[in-house]
């Protein structure tokens, strides 16, 4: 029976996001915490659920740079183009306050932006679920559009 679309695009985000959220877990509770002693407001299963959905949404981000560049060195100029913009104007380097708005609105549409508002809410101030969900919808919609797309173009890359 031969392999759908479907199938090799959620084993690569699975792959890809499973070990990215078992290092994340390592760094933060290992590293952070025991190591370097920083405390930890807030709940690590909830911090890491939201990690789960980031990683969902840069995978199908990714996979679907993939399908757009021609060749790895391609991909590798489009991932600079994007991603650093991306975390720049996340709100994790700078306020996102001091930005003109039209900047902030243009962000209200990347995964990297409400990743930075759920993860300093749970971790720094204690946030819980009640505090957060809008930052976990928003991740939740831009990574299932992401996949969507990815998917539709990844299966006319297979024809």
């Amino acid at each position: 029976m031969p392999v759908t679309a479907f199938e090799i695009m959620v084993s690569k985000v699975l792959a890809m996001s499973l070990v990215v959220l078992v290092a994340s877990a390592f760094s933060l509770v290992v590293v952070a915490h025991w190591i370097l002693e920083v405390p930890l407001q807030g709940s690590l299963p909830l911090f890491m659920a939201g990690t789960a959905l980031q990683l969902f949404a840069t995978t199908s981000l990714g996979i679907f740079l993939a399908t757009v560049a021609g060749s790895m060195p391609q991909f590798g100029l489009l991932l600079m183009l994007i991603l650093l913009p991306l975390q720049v104007l996340s709100g994790g380097l700078t306020p996102r306050e001091s930005m003109p708005e039209i900047i902030q609105l243009i962000m209200n549409f990347a995964p990297n932006t409400h990743f930075i508002s759920m993860a300093q809410a749970i971790l720094f101030r204690g946030a819980g679920i009640d505090v957060v969900w809008p930052d976990f919808l928003w991740l939740i919609a831009i990574g299932t559009a992401l996949f969507l797309f990815s998917l539709g173009r990844f299966r006319a890359f297979l024809r």
